[in-house]
């Protein structure tokens, strides 16, 4: 589990045959999971100035890996007991979302950003949502995508003052609504009741 606060951001060294190695201040264990760019992965190696991660084919299908170059963020696993500042995350992108626009407000940066018509349903106005590691507030549902805002502080401590139009992002949608989802799925009919015993356990 993750919550979406950036630990560091780390240097590429190289990504080739699914091996990402990074530079970084950070000194993870072997097997230890690592968010990278949102994506749970495991340590393989430990070098002398960083560490290794392994791409499986499914991590590799998820997730926007021309975007493995340069720097990257980073977010260690959660131990018990950390404090929880952003929301829980599971490391495990849903979507590709595409940035279409990006405004700058009077106390922020907005991205606007578009997402596959099939992960709408997991998104919800004042929900939370993961992108690209970073735990974030949904400003505003849009008809084909949402409207996230980026604290001034956030903006200057991660890799989002460097993004363009067109990148794309990996976006973990919130895992109570994906449970949700889910349950309504395999028990058609459900009740509100069950709805608010599932939102409990969360």
């Amino acid at each position: 589990m993750f919550n979406g606060l950036i630990r560091e951001i780390a240097e590429v060294k190289f990504y080739n045959n699914h091996i990402l190695s990074l530079k970084a201040h950070y000194r993870p264990n072997l097997g230890d999971s690592i968010a990278v760019n949102g994506a749970c992965l495991s340590v393989i190696k430990i070098n002398a100035n960083g560490f290794d991660v392994e791409l499986s084919k499914e991590s590799r299908t998820h997730i926007a890996t021309e975007n493995l170059k340069h720097k990257v963020h980073i977010e260690p696993a959660l131990k018990f007991g950390d404090r929880i500042d952003g929301h829980l995350m599971q490391g495990h992108i849903d979507m590709l979302g595409r940035l279409e626009k990006i405004q700058k407000d009077e106390n922020g940066i907005d991205f606007f950003i578009s997402l596959p018509q099939q992960g709408m349903k997991f998104m919800a106005n004042k929900g939370s949502v993961g992108i690209d590691g970073v735990s974030l507030t949904i400003n505003e549902v849009l008809k084909e995508g949402i409207r996230v805002t980026i604290i001034p502080l956030t903006f200057r401590e991660t890799l989002f003052q460097s993004y363009k139009i067109g990148r794309r992002i990996n976006v973990e949608s919130d895992l109570l609504s994906r449970y949700i989802d889910a349950r309504f799925e395999y028990k058609k009919g459900i009740s509100w009741e069950e709805v608010e015993r599932i939102s409990y356990l969360y």
